[in-house]
């Protein structure tokens, strides 16, 4: 378990610093300059790896991939709220723990907030408003639709009666495979419009997205095989475990390793590159890298997960819940970056 971990961690740490991907960069710079090349790399990655999961799933290799249930109102604000967090943070939740391999000060300011964002909206005094806000879910039933509260789905599953999350192919009705084709259509035809363009320096999308989209098929199998749980990338709930394995001795999980190989991995990356350097900044930088870790830990239970754990592990699976998210990610970025950098070029 340990090694596998950090050696799928060390991979991804590698091609996140040298391919420069973090979720936030990819949706603001859409906006901000009109530059796609994060973007793609990213649904790259997405591509593969729901091709790649499902294979693993259909095939037995991994017996059940677990799909979270669709949370309407959760999954809206928990999205839009983490996808403001993320500009504020200047990184995503990945983006923020490989940018700790780099030296970046901010970033490790970001990680706190985060880890205190997680564990007062999970355990803390927000838990009541998170569970609200969760408490309504849509799952599918042997009659069609339903929404039922959260003690509602947790009777059906003991009673195990027919209840079924929402997918984007059972949702239609139609194979999963026929969805897996309209979508792989459509991303192959956004990412192959323009030109390729090569990175000066590092990867350029085309290398990092096959690249992230083939790691993350390796954390879902290594994560079930070695891990005992087929969880895939995640950061959320890896997190707060890496934070109670270290200060309480609590069982560290498959995924507590990939955090810390990820970490190694970028640090690697970096000092390979030159790049490798303690860089620190102003007050208002590090509250806002701070405000932006809470509003981030905060959004990412709420809506169930964080820009990986729903953009590549969650959207892998075809569940309805992390497409929703994570559109809401993107809004909620846009929304941030338009009051933080569009709007004061406008005034002025």
């Amino acid at each position: 378990m340990v090694i596998s971990g950090i050696i799928v961690g060390i991979l991804l740490g590698w091609v996140l610093q040298r391919g420069r991907v973090c979720m936030n960069s990819a949706f603001r710079d859409m906006l901000l300059v009109k530059n796609m090349e994060v973007f793609k790399a990213y649904l790259t990655a997405l591509l593969i790896m729901i091709i790649g999961a499902n294979l693993l799933e259909d095939t037995g290799i991994i017996k059940v991939l677990y799909r979270q249930g669709f949370m309407p109102v959760a999954n809206i604000m928990g999205g839009y709220l983490f996808g403001i967090g993320i500009v504020m943070a200047s990184g995503c939740a990945s983006g923020i723990w490989f940018k700790l391999g780099e030296g970046i000060v901010p970033a490790w300011v970001s990680v706190l907030g985060f880890f205190i964002g997680i564990v007062t909206t999970s355990e803390g005094m927000l838990l009541r408003l998170n569970q609200s806000l969760s408490n309504y879910q849509v799952w599918l039933t042997g009659s069609g639709l339903k929404l039922l509260t959260t003690k509602e789905v947790e009777t059906a599953w003991a009673s195990h009666a027919d209840i079924y999350p929402l997918t984007l192919y059972n949702l239609f009705g139609i194979n999963k495979w026929v969805v897996v084709a309209v979508l792989g259509a459509a991303i192959l035809f956004f990412i192959l419009k323009g030109e390729f363009h090569k990175s000066r320096s590092g990867y350029s999308w085309y290398v990092a997205g096959p690249l992230l989209g083939l790691i993350g098929i390796a954390a879902w199998w290594a994560s079930d095989y070695f891990g005992g749980k087929a969880r895939g990338m995640s950061f959320t709930g890896p997190t707060v475990e890496l934070f109670r394995w270290v200060t309480q001795g609590d069982d560290p999980t498959w995924s507590v390793f990939l955090i810390l190989g990820m970490v190694f991995g970028s640090y690697l990356s970096s000092r390979r590159r030159g790049e490798f350097k303690l860089k620190s900044c102003g007050a208002n930088e590090t509250i806002d890298a701070f405000m932006g870790g809470l509003l981030m830990g905060f959004g990412a239970v709420v809506g169930g997960g964080c820009n990986i754990g729903h953009g590549l592990t969650g959207a892998s699976t075809l569940a309805v819940s992390s497409f929703v998210t994570i559109i809401f990610i993107i809004l909620g970025n846009w929304s941030m970056v338009y009051i933080k950098f569009i709007r004061p070029m406008d005034i002025e």
